[in-house]
């Protein structure tokens, strides 16, 4: 039987350190600012906006939230970046994501500046993810990581799969596997005898939003498995893995919910706080 990856428990052992870290930049007149664009009143995004204000409110940090109509133009919006842009109070910038169809994801990322792209979703800083450089790293994929580097997991030369691949979550977390020296294969939707590709993983990582796709029939023995998914059912919160099945083959598990998620926000906080780092000390 599996043990449990528990997100949520290594999150709140990460808070003290980093609001010590805010304050003594608040004390040296720099108190990080995140800034969240909300456009539209999707729900979901409603309470994962909540949750970043309230951890910014825990943490120290000074945040705001911009919420504008769902028929907001891409000029308009592309203004409001601009402003955030230039704002020496705020540090982060995060546009909440889905936005409304006739908004460009990746038009808006490019917006932001790279240097409070704190989602690290813009091509300057995925490039020098791409390019084994430093910069902001996207923010559940270094959870990703960190949380696999609490557990003790070793990764290099392990075979590593990543199912999905997003700029999101699938490609950031292939490529930062690879960083570690893990062998790494990307499936997706249109990948063959995906369990073939599975079975032969020590890390399996599945971020393809499709609810219990992966049951244990999908997972070496003693594997570890990082499931991202999040999805909404009638049956309530559902990860992409089938989380009994698969934690009778499993040697560490992640929980859905309180697996990736709660590492998602508290290193969005990390990367707004390096980046008032960044800023105070440059």
């Amino acid at each position: 039987m599996a043990e449990i990856l528990d997100g949520k428990q290594f999150a709140a052992s990460l808070r003290e350190p980093l609001a010590q870290r805010a304050a003594a930049l608040t004390a040296r007149g720099c108190r990080p600012g995140l800034a969240v664009i909300r456009v539209g009143d999707d729900p979901a995004s409603e309470i994962y906006v909540r949750n970043k204000a309230r951890m910014c409110q825990r943490l120290g940090l000074f945040s705001i939230e911009l919420h504008l109509p769902a028929e907001t133009s891409e000029e308009r919006l592309f203004e409001e970046i601009d402003r955030l842009n230039q704002d020496e109070r705020i540090h982060g910038i995060l546009v909440q994501l889905p936005l409304p169809p006739h908004l460009d994801e990746s038009a808006v990322a490019e917006r932001i500046a790279p240097r409070k792209d704190v989602d690290g979703f813009g091509s300057c800083n995925l490039g020098m993810l791409l390019k084994g450089q430093s910069g902001i790293l996207p923010c559940t994929p270094k959870g990703i990581l960190r949380l696999l580097q609490s557990a003790g997991v070793a990764l290099s030369g392990k075979r590593a799969v990543v199912v999905g691949r997003s700029l999101i979550v699938g490609k950031p977390t292939a490529l930062l596997l690879m960083r570690e020296n893990a062998t790494v294969t990307v499936c997706h939707s249109r990948t063959e005898n995906l369990r073939e590709h599975t079975l032969q993983a020590d890390l399996l990582v599945s971020a393809v939003g499709r609810p219990e796709l992966i049951d244990g029939s999908y997972i070496k023995e003693g594997a570890v498995v990082i499931d991202v998914g999040i999805n909404r059912t009638e049956r309530g919160l559902l990860g992409d893995v089938h989380f009994e099945s698969a934690a009778q083959k499993a040697s560490l598990i992640t929980p859905v919910p309180g697996g990736v998620g709660p590492m998602t926000i508290i290193m969005l906080m990390e990367n707004t706080i390096e980046a008032a780092e960044l800023a105070a000390f440059k």
